[in-house]
């Protein structure tokens, strides 16, 4: 059930991927303003400067987006991009030599 979500829904992994400058106290506030933003969000660090949220639907996507659209730095570069759950579970990670398995998507309760 790895790729599958609810009827009607598709699940996907929202990955925000960013190069911000930190050269200075203001572009280091924002950095950490940014981050600390996407950690209470519910993003988590996949490796330095990426991070990663499940997402249950489009529409759950979406509503992060926007919320990552509103926390942009002024300065530096931020990316992100939508995979499905099943694209998600085909990456390949590995520290050092050794393969390990790419993060599982965290157990939610779904209200409607």
């Amino acid at each position: 059930m790895a790729g599958r979500a609810l009827s009607g829904y598709r699940a996907m992994w929202l990955l925000v991927m960013f190069d911000l400058p930190v050269g200075s106290p203001v572009t280091r506030r924002a950095y950490t303003q940014f981050r600390t933003t996407l950690l209470r969000s519910g993003f988590s660090m996949l490796q330095f400067s990426v991070y990663g949220r499940y997402c249950v639907s489009e529409e759950q996507a979406a509503a992060y987006r926007s919320l990552v659209r509103r926390a942009l730095p002024a300065e530096g570069q931020v990316r992100v991009l939508a995979v499905t759950d099943r694209q998600f579970g085909k990456m390949e990670v590995f520290y050092g030599k050794q393969r390990k398995r790419p993060e599982k998507r965290p157990r939610q309760l779904v209200l409607f």
